[in-house]
């Protein structure tokens, strides 16, 4: 039995995943503070417990995300593009280009069918159309990020969100209201404009049939929705899609071992 382990520490969430074998066998996800070396700490021992292990039965630990050099104790570190490839390969076998919507950017990846990265792009240092954006828009209409997806699905007549700057988007957002436009409509219209920045990306790289949605965002079934509506087909999310990074981090940590490709 081989247990490797994966650490995701991103701008936002600190998510860790650990695979026996290839079998995810405990994970966990928890907010990142300023303190990044003891949030990644954290973040594997949360999932140890979860999995009923311990630190000495791991046989190596990848960081990858934002922070990924602040995983002190990993014996290897991979960037988040490659992480995510691998990992939603790994969840989808089929996906040749995947869509990861984080804290702070968005990335477009297109990957073969081993899952290794032939392009990507991604947003530019501006938090725009990403899960900060959502979390700030969301904040001026009075909402909770997390029940703002499900309620833009109620939108009758989405609203044009014109500015791609947050803190613009936000005031755009609070004119809105103060015209009395429906809240749905409001959210609606903000989940059209993330969207519409992906697909730019997306274009930029090049959509092909299966693509695999990843990252904080993938949890926001408006954004699912919209996306499917705009691409003229069904994406690809799991459970486990918030993972997928620190999933692909455990799978290189893997293959260092001498174990195969997922």
């Amino acid at each position: 039995m081989t247990l490797v382990a994966g650490v995701d520490l991103g701008s936002t969430t600190a998510k860790c995943v650990l695979l026996e074998d290839g079998k995810l066998i405990g994970k966990s996800l928890s907010p990142v503070g300023v303190e990044l070396v003891k949030d990644a700490d954290r973040a594997l021992e949360r999932a140890l417990v979860e999995a009923g292990r311990e630190r000495s039965e791991v046989s190596v630990v990848t960081g990858t995300g934002y922070g990924r050099f602040k995983v002190t104790f990993g014996q290897l570190t991979v960037t988040e593009i490659g992480c995510h490839a691998k990992g939603a390969h790994f969840l989808f076998p089929g996906t040749r280009v995947v869509l990861d919507i984080g804290g702070q950017d968005t990335k477009a990846i297109k990957i073969n069918e081993k899952g290794e990265v032939i392009d990507f792009a991604m947003n530019d240092k501006c938090a725009a159309g990403t899960g900060r954006f959502l979390d700030v828009c969301a904040g001026a209409l009075g909402y909770d990020v997390n029940e703002i997806g499900t309620l833009s699905l109620g939108a009758r007549h989405p609203v044009k969100v014109t500015n791609t700057c947050t803190v613009f988007a936000e005031s755009e957002v609070t004119s809105y209201v103060s015209r009395g436009k429906d809240p749905k409509d409001i959210l609606a219209g903000l989940h059209i404009s993330i969207v519409n920045r992906s697909l730019s990306l997306l274009q930029r790289v090049g959509i092909e049939p299966e693509v695999t949605f990843t990252g904080g965002v993938s949890r926001n079934e408006g954004m699912v929705r919209t996306l499917d509506r705009r691409l003229g087909l069904r994406v690809n999310v799991n459970p486990l899609s918030q993972y997928v990074g620190a999933i692909g981090a455990a799978l290189f940590g893997h293959e260092r071992l001498g174990g195969s490709a997922a």
